[in-house]
């Protein structure tokens, strides 16, 4: 492409930091920069029209684990691996909630419910033995019980007889998050680029220069925060985890209320503007699921309708109105990855399903790698 001199000029010259990712890490990495350096030129650079991974694709949950992905996430990682994720994703949530404030991303404390198969009465009574250590090992941080348990009141069918309800568990809508998080970033006076995908960087020691599938051009600092899609420019242990979503069209009387989880959270479902919104399937085949195509397949489509017929929306008509997918940025370790990779760029990926949770404090701990 042949840019003008005020293209150029005003865009592309002087540049202190480029973020590449304009998702909840990008945006907050910048928010915080320009906090730190008010009078920095701060560029992100976004492949997509919108945040093109996870960020406008979630579901929602403001969550930080359901009781049996916290049990198996201790069988992964040390005791005190598994509180600092937790302790992560609780400060996460509530800078996030903090700064955007609970009616600009329409926050609402409902609760969570882990639901368990008839076919899974191993894993729930496991749960059950379980819970009280894990509710005392938790204390520390929320200084009260965080899981009892509850009814199964929704009519949900083909689950066991209770759940596992989780008081602390929240819904936000994604959308208008995203839509709060630009217009903060923009009136900070952070340039956001759309359809500008990054193909090759090099470190010259002083400044970074990058090519691009529009312009090339030269930065100061450069700042890779696309999480999902990190292996395309970055050799790192993370790979992409798709997850395909679905909606429902508007479900008159709808009684379902809050977040719930299902099969250790690789199902998950909540109500939105009177509607049923479910996700997840990707243990069906993970490794056709390591991809960054945002496509669907028969597979998981059907598998989450056929749950919502038969145990979600029992004897209720539903119709299906949207369907798409996002990329997950995921590893063998939960723990993100947020360095210095050379001597001017840096990373902050593999968010490992928690945006939501972590984003605004990842976009914090990277922006805090620089000095």
């Amino acid at each position: 492409m042949n840019l003008s001199y005020w293209e150029i000029k005003t865009w592309l010259s002087n540049i202190d930091y480029t973020i590449v990712g304009s998702g909840i890490v990008g945006l907050n990495c910048a928010l915080e920069l320009k906090n730190r350096f008010p009078k920095a030129n701060i560029l992100i650079l976004e492949k997509g029209f919108l945040p093109q991974g996870a960020s406008t694709k979630n579901a929602g949950f403001a969550c930080f684990g359901s009781l049996s992905e916290i049990l198996d996430d201790l069988k992964q990682h040390s005791q005190v691996e598994v509180l600092e994720l937790v302790s992560q994703r609780q400060k996460g949530l509530k800078r996030l909630r903090d700064n955007l404030g609970d009616k600009n991303i329409n926050y609402k404390a409902l609760g969570g419910y882990e639901l368990f198969s008839e076919k899974d009465t191993t894993l729930f009574e496991a749960c059950l033995s379980k819970r009280e250590a894990i509710n005392q090992f938790l204390k520390p941080l929320f200084k009260a019980d965080v899981f009892s348990l509850k009814p199964n009141s929704f009519q949900f069918k083909m689950v066991q007889e209770n759940t596992i309800f989780n008081q602390f568990e929240g819904q936000i809508d994604t959308g208008k998050m995203m839509d709060a998080l630009l217009k903060k970033a923009q009136e900070k006076g952070v340039k956001i680029l759309n359809n500008v995908l990054v193909e090759e960087f090099s470190d010259n020691n002083n400044s970074v220069n990058i090519k691009t599938n529009q312009f090339e051009f030269t930065t100061t600092k450069l700042l890779i925060a696309t999480n999902g899609f990190a292996s395309q420019l970055l050799n790192e242990s993370v790979k992409p985890a798709r997850a395909q979503v679905l909606i429902t069209k508007p479900i008159k009387n709808l009684h379902i209320k809050g977040t719930f989880h299902l099969e250790e959270g690789y199902y998950y479902f909540r109500n939105i503007d009177n509607r049923i919104l479910f996700g997840g399937g990707r243990n069906l085949d993970f490794k056709a699921e390591e991809t960054t195509e945002m496509s669907q397949t028969d597979l998981i489509q059907n598998k989450l309708e056929e749950l919502l017929k038969t145990t979600i929306l029992p004897n209720i008509p539903f119709e299906v109105e949207h369907r798409w997918s996002g990329i997950m940025g995921v590893g063998s370790q939960k723990k993100p990855i947020v360095k210095q990779l050379s001597n001017n760029v840096f990373c902050g990926i593999r968010l490992g399903g928690m945006g939501v949770a972590i984003g605004s404090t990842i976009g914090k701990q990277l922006a805090d790698l620089l000095e």
